[in-house]
């Protein structure tokens, strides 16, 4: 599993040259325009911080690599090392609706929405991204590994109010595209800028101190600490507080991964830990929405 995030990256750049193979940057840019205004991502979690509320970034996704199939049944064959391989196009899975769930969320609580789009690795869609947004008035991030401008324009094409940037990625995956900068904070800056210029929040994500050092370069406020290691899927929530000395207070710090259980929100609530980014433990529940209020409210 220890390549696990060079391997999605890989197959991530084919997907970037394809989709403009297919479709161009210029008509891309176009269709980015003409979508739906973007919705407060960074308003949404202050104002639930300001009534003293938790603000739960809730997750939609079917699978990952490190789980397997967290929702749904799946109706054609697929082996346990499928999701690993990202070998998952064309698998049938029935019982999960994005737009229910999403409906859910919104009704017990969810400060905003985070959609998975990653189609080998996670089996995420960006037609779930689009179902869920139309279903609630809930801002949306897209979840996915955006390394491209091209991803950019396409999130906000489809609607997205907020993109992901892992630290990570950038670090270790030297991007061939000679319009973005070698340099991991350059292209990171101007992914985050573009970004910005669209009117979308950016969340930039850590694992550890010196991807951290870098994220508190851009100027976005959101700072995401994945407590689950992107490239050996362990997950301890000690990440989160061994960073957390090094942000200042006027940074929004979003704790990601590993989050189950009352005791685990009470403990990031004691460190001034007020914004959470839960996917698995909502989707393994008979009701997301339910098992939110349950584990925050």
């Amino acid at each position: 599993m220890s390549d696990i995030l060079n391997k999605i990256l890989t197959v991530k750049v084919q997907e970037i040259a394809a989709a403009r193979a297919s479709k161009p940057l210029a008509a891309m840019e176009t269709e980015s325009q003409a979508a739906t205004a973007p919705r407060d991502f960074v308003g949404a979690i202050r104002t639930k911080i300001d009534q003293g509320l938790p603000a739960v970034i809730a997750e939609i996704k079917q699978a990952s690599p490190s789980k397997g199939l967290l929702r749904g049944r799946v109706k054609s064959a697929m082996t346990s090392s499928d999701l690993t391989m990202g070998n998952t196009l064309g698998t049938e899975i029935e019982g999960f609706d994005p737009a229910e769930i999403a409906a859910s969320y919104a009704r017990h609580g969810a400060a905003c929405l985070s959609i998975l789009t990653d189609r080998q690795f996670f089996m995420g869609s960006t037609d779930y991204l689009k179902q869920a947004r139309t279903a609630c008035e809930l801002p949306v991030l897209r979840k996915d590994f955006i390394l491209d401008d091209y991803q950019v324009f396409e999130s906000r094409a489809m609607g997205a109010d907020c993109i992901l940037l892992i630290v990570s990625a950038f670090l270790l995956f030297p991007y061939p595209n000679e319009k973005h900068a070698a340099d991991p904070l350059a292209r990171m800056r101007q992914l985050e800028f573009l970004a910005h210029s669209l009117g979308m929040a950016v969340l930039v994500e850590v694992h550890d101190a010196d991807e951290l050092e870098l994220a508190l370069q851009l100027s976005t406020p959101l700072i995401g600490i994945n407590n689950r290691n992107l490239r050996t899927f362990e997950t301890h929530l000690d990440t989160t507080l061994q960073l957390l000395e090094q942000i200042s207070a006027e940074k929004i710090v979003v704790t990601e991964s590993g989050i189950k259980t009352r005791d685990d929100v009470t403990l990031m609530q004691a460190h001034q830990v007020n914004t959470f980014l839960v996917g698995e433990t909502f989707m393994r529940a008979d009701d997301p929405g339910v098992e939110l209020e349950r584990l925050f409210f």
